[in-house]
């Protein structure tokens, strides 16, 4: 099943989505919002489940255009990020000289973002000023019902209900500042986006196993191939790790979302290589720049500026849109 919000109003409006992404029909009379169907999921689910059915058995419903779409949800309760390709992480301090600590391995890094207002998936991303080093990062997130406080691991993964994609724009150069100061990331971490399209992980079939899915996360600057590794590989936690960290000492309300982080993969147990090159590329302009700063001692790769393009998404074996695309152009606000 494929649920999208259209735009209207604050928190948009519930439709479900044909498999292939071209038509929908609304989801009004089980429930305005998609927040109100995660907050009664246990009844909403069989009734949207037969609008889907309907979809694909028939020829019912409107022309599904991703552009009228805000991000499934247009503003959560919760976005809790973490950082579960730890390849990523170790890029990150070695350019800069810095061991990483053993307990990354063990211990998931997460960081509580701004949920209030999310950018819809074709809207663009504003930035007052290049600057501040725009970036885009490229990553899978997973939206669950109400999971109780201290939850294990294993038993997070059935809280699951919806998978998405996220562009988590950053602002580089705004986040040293930021963490010098030892309370974590507010003005670096603008509104994130998430694909139109958020699916349940049955729609996935085997690609979804483990708490991760098995497929690679494509990415594209200006219409140029920039990454496509593998989201269920080098993943060091799984999202029912992630879910379970976050709910430690909380409870989670339905409609949390959960990132992974920057999807990121080893090449032959070294730091990976451009598409162009014949790698699997990356899902961040950081990234390519910390391997510029490790091979030849400074970054050659630019930040985005005013006007440049960004797509994210994810095709299935035929190579069809299984969310819709993220594509966003760069404006300055």
């Amino acid at each position: 099943m494929k649920l999208a919000s259209l735009k209207s109003g604050r928190d948009g409006r519930l439709v479900v989505v044909s498999h292939d992404l071209s038509r929908y029909l609304l989801a009004d009379e089980v429930a305005g919002t998609l927040q109100e169907a995660l907050d009664n999921w246990a009844t909403c689910e069989p009734t949207l489940r037969a609008l889907a059915d309907k979809l694909q058995e028939t020829d019912a419903g409107k022309a599904f255009d991703p552009a009228q779409c805000e991000s499934p949800l247009p503003r959560a309760y919760q976005w809790a990020d973490g950082s579960a390709y730890v390849n990523h992480v170790e890029l990150v301090r070695r350019a800069r000289g810095a061991e990483m600590p053993e307990s990354f391995w063990t211990d998931p890094l997460m960081y509580q973002g701004g949920s209030d207002s999310f950018i819809g998936p074709n809207d663009p991303i504003l930035a007052a000023s290049e600057d501040w080093g725009i970036d885009f990062e490229a990553e899978i997130a997973v939206v669950t019902d109400d999971v109780p406080m201290g939850i294990s691991a294993k038993d997070a993964l059935s809280h699951i209900k919806l998978v998405m994609l996220v562009n988590d724009v950053s602002l580089r150069n705004l986040i040293p500042g930021e963490l010098a100061k030892g309370f974590g990331f507010f003005q670096s971490k603008p509104s994130s986006a998430f694909s139109p399209v958020a699916v349940t992980p049955d729609e996935l079939g085997g690609a979804w196993k483990d708490g991760k899915l098995h497929m690679p996360l494509l990415s594209f600057l200006n219409e140029d191939p920039f990454g496509r590794p593998d989201a269920g590989v080098d993943m060091t936690f799984d999202f029912g790790q992630l879910i379970a960290h976050a709910a430690k000492t909380r409870p989670l309300c339905a409609g949390t979302i959960i990132g992974s982080g920057t999807v990121s993969n080893k090449l032959d147990g070294g730091p990976g290589k451009s598409v162009d090159d014949g790698g699997a590329g990356y899902s961040c302009i950081a990234e390519i720049r910390m391997i510029e700063t490790i091979e030849s001692g400074k970054p050659k790769t630019g930040f985005l500026e005013f006007g440049d393009r960004v797509r994210i998404e994810m095709r299935d074996d035929d190579g069809l849109s299984i969310f819709g695309a993220i594509d966003h152009e760069v404006r300055q606000y």
